[in-house]
């Protein structure tokens, strides 16, 4: 087991922890934590995703039925609302304090369920992308921290977001996906012919370089020269992938910076590769 997937497991409790007790002590469940969805709506969300993985990850994988699992071999980046919508529809409890007991029971079954499962065991997930186990735990722990920054910011509450707990998103999932099938999830626009290799380095994560050319990403062999280098702090990066910090504003806090003899790539190769926005974040202010 490497270090970021040891890291995901033991910090998904953790987060999850907090996430309930930050929702179980929200003063309004009715107030707005993004533009659609409430502090409860927004928990429920959650929660409804880590009781899915509780199925998903058992032994043999569950396979989804019903309406929900109409939607998932087509859900894109840009369609995966549909599939959001569907899940609140069927997962109908907004009880805060009901919430906070089946995530955390959730979460625990999930680190049960994958003790003795090699991480690197390959699962489908939307799509018809395929992630492995590390992935979708880091993907868990992703969605606690970013809808625990919606309910934060809605409530007034501290919600720091550690680069320990945000980093696996990138090692683990994102390039886990990468390195497998993406499948159709990032099916959009026609892409663009150029080929741009974007270089990313954290601090807290392993140095890799992805590809895009016509439309399909990969994972650069080492040596070969990058268009685009991209410095990152983990948090940072996860907020502004899934639009709840501005590039412009990560760039002036020096937690973003872009270099690189193309750096104007950047956006061409992100209109691709590209994240779920979905769950807007309230206005500033």
């Amino acid at each position: 087991m490497s270090g970021q997937e040891a890291v995901v497991r033991e910090v998904l409790p953790v987060v999850a922890a907090r996430f309930a007790d930050l929702v179980a002590r929200a003063p309004a469940p009715g107030a707005m934590a993004t533009r659609d969805w409430t502090v409860a709506d927004t928990a429920a969300h959650v929660t409804a995703i880590a009781v899915r993985y509780t199925e998903v990850l058992a032994p043999g994988g569950a396979v989804p039925a019903g309406e929900f699992a109409d939607h998932l071999p087509d859900t894109t980046v840009d369609t995966i609302t549909e599939l959001n919508n569907v899940t609140l529809r069927h997962f109908t409890e907004r009880d805060p304090a009901v919430l906070a007991t089946v995530l955390r029971s959730a979460t625990d079954t999930v680190v049960a369920l994958t003790a003795d499962t090699d991480p690197k065991r390959i699962v489908p997930w939307l799509g018809g992308s395929r992630v492995p186990v590390g992935g979708v735990l880091a993907h868990l722990v992703n969605e606690l921290l970013v809808h625990g920054w919606d309910v934060a910011r809605a409530t007034g509450a501290p919600w720091p977001i550690p680069p320990r707990e945000a980093a696996p998103l990138f090692d683990l999932f994102i390039v886990g996906m990468i390195r497998n099938d993406v499948g159709h999830l990032l099916d959009g626009p026609p892409p663009d012919d150029r080929r741009i290799a974007v270089a990313f380095r954290s601090d807290h994560t392993a140095p890799v370089t992805l590809v895009l050319h016509r439309g399909r990403v990969g994972v650069q062999e080492p040596g070969e020269p990058a268009d685009v280098r991209v410095s990152f702090d983990p948090a940072t990066l996860n907020l502004v992938l899934f639009g709840r910090v501005g590039r412009a504003r990560a760039a002036l806090t020096g937690k973003l910076r872009v270099t690189g003899r193309r750096p104007w790539l950047l956006p061409t190769f992100l209109r691709t590769v590209r994240l779920p926005t979905n769950a807007a974040p309230l206005p500033a202010g």
